[in-house]
């Protein structure tokens, strides 16, 4: 019950700590602007006036890109401060275990990315309400094609949350995870993401990247259980 608790403890502590500071309104604004700018003013392929179609597909390949840079920056502090802040020893005194808090932090982060997706459903409003007739719109797909962006986010959070364990300097992690998110997007993911985003719920897509985000947290906990002997 204890150890349970302490990582509730950490959990909140991680979240209160991205809403007490810029970052969380920073990555969140910076993603949410993006999408927007992408979908309503940039012009090209992706614009939905210019494509004089009532749909929301170019969110969804847009996303990907920015999700790149996204979750490294929302991890990069977390085990960066901790060991600039000499906070380890704190750590290494609670009576949780390391592996229940990277699993905080990582549920931390997952949940300011969840907040940050949230507004993508405001797209959906205004392509259902400009559609014609009002309403055409496969909202269905448009589901399944979130969950897909979920799952991505979270296995890029997890690469991130790697990267961010193997260095003390916060720029660093930023770009060792933004570059690890991109090999492995173009490499592995991409394929996976994009036959969830024509909506296809495929019980192997949400397994690969279930094992994916578990996978990355799980060889996280080593690597910050070994720093806190040091």
């Amino acid at each position: 019950m204890l150890k349970q608790g302490h990582s509730t403890i950490m959990y909140k502590k991680e979240l209160t700590y991205y809403f007490a500071t810029p970052i969380a309104y920073i990555v969140l604004a910076l993603f949410v602007l993006g999408i927007s700018l992408f979908l309503w003013v940039i012009p090209g392929e992706w614009n939905i006036i210019d494509s004089g179609y009532a749909n929301a597909d170019g969110l969804f390949a847009i996303a990907p890109w920015l999700l790149i840079l996204v979750c490294p920056a929302l991890t990069m502090r977390l085990f960066a401060e901790e060991r600039q802040s000499g906070t380890w020893d704190v750590l290494r005194s609670l009576p949780t275990t390391i592996s229940r808090i990277v699993w905080a932090k990582y549920a931390a982060a997952l949940t300011v990315m969840v907040v940050a997706l949230l507004p993508c459903v405001v797209h959906l409003f205004i392509v259902y309400a400009i559609a014609e007739p009002v309403g055409n719109v496969d909202t269905g797909a448009f589901a399944g094609s979130m969950v897909g962006l979920l799952l991505l986010a979270a296995d890029m959070l997890g690469v991130s949350l790697l990267c961010a364990a193997c260095t003390t300097n916060q720029i660093v992690a930023f770009i060792v995870g933004a570059v690890a998110n991109f090999a492995l997007y173009w490499l592995l993911m991409q394929e996976h993401y994009q036959s969830l985003a024509r909506g296809v719920i495929d019980a192997k897509d949400v397994f690969f990247f279930a094992c994916m985000a578990i996978a990355s947290v799980l060889l996280t906990i080593p690597i910050i259980r070994q720093l806190t002997r040091l």
